[in-house]
């Protein structure tokens, strides 16, 4: 699967995306939020703030119950702002 970060998230982990195998037992969003601490401090930093991540499954904003079965594509971003 492709996960994208944006802004910040991409500042604190260190890249613009990577390619990874989901262990088995993360199937929700939320499940995916949770792996992604465990991965090491950058991830745990960039996740601090994870109420205010806002998640794309395959460029369609998600909850984090949304499951990610068949899912090609997760973007991972701070909430956007306009003026």
């Amino acid at each position: 699967m492709k996960i994208l970060y944006f802004a910040w998230l991409r500042e604190k982990i260190g890249m613009a995306g990577e390619d990874v195998d989901l262990p088995a037992d993360v199937q929700t969003v939320g499940d995916l939020l949770a792996w992604f601490e465990s991965r090491g401090d950058n991830y745990q930093l960039a996740l601090t703030e994870k109420g205010v991540v806002r998640v794309a499954v395959d460029q369609e904003h998600v909850t984090l119950e949304h499951p990610l079965a068949g899912a090609r594509e997760v973007a991972l971003f701070p909430p956007v702002t306009g003026g």
